[in-house]
């Protein structure tokens, strides 16, 4: 192929929505310049270094199996700025050299917090700080998310929100670099008719009929989704369960033992490529706030109930907070509530009807191809 762009994205496999977001973006490069540009995507923390690595499988562990350990994770990165080590840099600059050589990047943008620091010191060691551009498309969508997004060697960032916008200004980043287009969420997130969902559910096996709750237990599967599960398990309702997993073996083999107890039809899954036309087919969902989830779920019009059992890291419960006060979602404060909540949206269509059309408002679809556009228009 003559390509005259090669675009190096920076990700990192900490949950699921990094990799999504990078994902989406290869897409919209493809898309909107379609045979005019390469796209090379690379999981830098667990590529760079061993102490990087770590902290990557240590995020990953305390996600799964101690949620309510993840506040200390984030007050240690924030407070010691690991991703600004010049000892992890040096230890990484091998790493990074094989990537330039072999990638030839015009472009580098960067999906991760993590990542762009240790790329803008990269292009000071090889004298190409400001000829190759360096982008952040920040996935947090709203305010208090993790200072390591700010990094002043950064050209250009691509923000969700006037709140997002702000929060970096206090970090010191200068406002001509930011821009505010939206989540970059994949365009196979999109809304479907009511005739279309039940095809959709008729396809993969389900009743198109039945009311249809989706429990999402992240990339990583686990957190409180298993017991708020378990809490809707002996409840005598009217609806069929898919139930995500993600990359835990061990709980989708709990899953599937759950298939002999539950009242109702429930249908355990491992991890899937297959979120569209899940959330297609699904009434509402039962999730963590991962910012990447919430806003493919908002584009889908999909209802959340969105899991605060433990309090979220910082940015996760601003963006709990977003969808509370925008009408996108609810809140599930307790386990023991999820009986209520969804028989609420079972009986109240107004409610559910009213909800879709609050996510409409706030998922800015169409955010990946504006971004692309954006940083192709950039490096031209």
């Amino acid at each position: 192929m003559n390509a005259s762009q090669n675009i190096l994205i920076l990700t990192s496999d900490t949950g699921g929505g990094h990799r999504s977001a990078a994902t989406a973006l290869e897409h919209s490069f493809n898309t909107v310049n379609p045979g005019r540009v390469v796209v090379n995507i690379t999981q830098v923390l667990e590529e760079a270094h061993i102490l990087t690595r770590r902290f990557a499988e240590l995020y990953n562990y305390l996600l799964r199996h101690h949620q309510g350990a993840m506040k200390y994770y984030y007050w240690y990165i924030e407070k010691f700025r690991l991703n600004e080590s010049p000892f992890i840099f040096r230890g990484a600059l091998r790493y990074g050299r094989r990537l330039f050589e072999k990638f030839c990047p015009t472009a580098i943008v960067s999906v991760h917090p993590m990542t762009h620091h240790f790329y803008a010191y990269m292009l000071k060691k090889l004298g190409l700080l400001g000829e190759i551009p360096l982008f952040a498309v920040v996935t947090d969508p709203v305010r208090g998310f993790w200072r390591s997004w700010a990094c002043h060697d950064v050209d250009r960032y691509f923000v969700a929100s006037e709140e997002a916008k702000q929060q970096l200004l206090e970090y010191g980043i200068e406002p001509e670099r930011i821009h505010i287009l939206g989540m970059p969420v994949h365009r196979r997130f999109h809304p479907v008719t009511e005739a279309e969902q039940r095809q959709i559910r008729q396809s993969m096996g389900l009743d198109p009929e039945k009311f249809t709750v989706c429990f999402n237990a992240g990339w990583i599967g686990g957190g409180n989704i298993p017991k708020i599960m378990e809490q809707l398990l002996p409840a005598d309702l009217d609806i069929q369960v898919l139930f995500l997993t993600g990359h835990n073996d061990q709980l989708l083999e709990q899953a599937e033992k759950w298939t002999e107890t539950a009242r109702f039809p429930f249908y355990p899954m491992g991890y899937t490529d297959q979120m569209p036309k899940i959330m297609n087919a699904s009434d509402v969902m039962v999730t963590k706030m991962g910012g990447l989830t919430t806003f493919e779920a908002l584009a889908s019009q999909l209802p959340i109930i969105a899991d605060v059992v433990t309090p979220p890291m910082p940015q996760e419960m601003a963006t709990a907070d977003f969808i509370e006060r925008e009408g996108a979602g609810i809140l599930l404060h307790n386990p023991g509530d999820i009986i209520s909540v969804v028989q609420s949206l079972m009986n109240d269509v107004n409610r559910r009807v009213a909800i879709r059309e609050a996510s409409l408002r706030c998922g800015m679809p169409g955010a990946s191809d504006r971004i692309a556009e954006a940083i192709l228009h950039q490096i031209r």
